[in-house]
């Protein structure tokens, strides 16, 4: 029988996933064969069928599993399975036909323009390094509508300011160039000069205060902090700054082609999301306006 850590390699160098996701990947395979081998002495992944794994879900849903988490580890199953049919390992793919929790449509969270201009307002702001480097990126999720793990594997080769132009490595290291404008420019500059003056020139384009590349959890928490100054939403998080660049983007009548391309989602359905978002936005201004609403 394929063994997790085959797979897993196989996810790995043929399939370029991100060690994060082979990290989720070991974890979910791994409890599902903690469970199976509850139930039967000598049972193998061989003997799973549907009614296995349609217990697995139930567990987990009697737990208090969210469905999203629920339906990525079924997710991860259903890879190692077609992996292992693929291969002749197994004959028949129990994963086949089997449906996970519904998700509740969740629409994303984003900032008004006009909470963005307060949050982006240089009077807002010290002169210092740490205000200097947080305003900065605020202003380049906001301008490009990069995810975090994008920002942070930021270099100073991946920005072109002749063609005003940066180099983006996303998810499975897929790599896309998005176009930004003078702000953003003009943010940099004044960042990189305050930095270099500083703190030191860097092959990184983010630095923290010691010269360290910055990391995702000193983001998330910068972020965080900045966002409760100007916004009540329940998430404070970087991705509602990209949440806020799609939406404004589709707002001010960008395609929604263009803008799957700019966010790097490879399924047009995934940024259709944000249509629901202008939308709910349209319906919200007729019913205030509206004389018969």
């Amino acid at each position: 029988m394929l063994s997790i850590e085959d797979f897993l390699k196989f996810l790995r160098l043929e399939r370029n996933y991100s060690q994060k996701t082979i990290d989720d990947y070991r974890a979910d395979l791994e409890q599902f064969e903690l469970f199976f081998g509850k139930l039967e002495a000598g049972l193998s992944w061989k003997d799973v069928d549907a009614d296995i794994i349609r217990d697995w879900i139930e567990q987990m849903m009697d737990k208090g599993n969210a469905p999203a988490s629920v339906n990525r580890r079924l997710s991860a199953l259903r890879s190692y399975y077609r992996y292992a049919l693929k291969r002749g390992i197994v004959e028949i793919d129990p994963t086949y036909n089997i449906q996970g929790p519904k998700r509740k449509k969740v629409l994303p969270q984003f900032l008004k323009e006009k909470e963005m201009d307060n949050l982006i307002d240089p009077k807002m702001w010290a002169d210092t390094y740490k205000d200097v480097l947080a305003r900065t990126i605020i202003i380049t999720f906001y301008s490009t509508g990069v995810r975090v793990s994008e920002l942070v594997g930021l270099d100073m080769k991946d920005v072109n300011f002749v063609t005003h132009e940066l180099k983006v490595t996303g998810k499975r290291n897929k790599q896309r160039i998005i176009p930004f404008g003078e702000e953003l420019e003009t943010t940099l500059k004044a960042y990189l000069q305050k930095r270099d003056l500083e703190v030191g020139e860097n092959e990184a384009l983010f630095v923290t205060e010691k010269g360290e590349r910055i990391t995702t959890s000193q983001v998330r928490t910068m972020v965080k902090a900045n966002l409760a100054k100007v916004s009540t939403l329940k998430k404070k998080s970087p991705h509602v700054l990209r949440h806020t660049f799609a939406t404004a983007m589709l707002n001010n009548k960008a395609g929604l082609g263009s803008v799957k391309k700019l966010l790097g989602h490879e399924n047009i359905a995934t940024t259709e999301i944000y249509t629901h978002v202008t939308f709910e936005q349209l319906k919200k201004a007729y019913n205030e306006a509206h004389p018969r609403a």
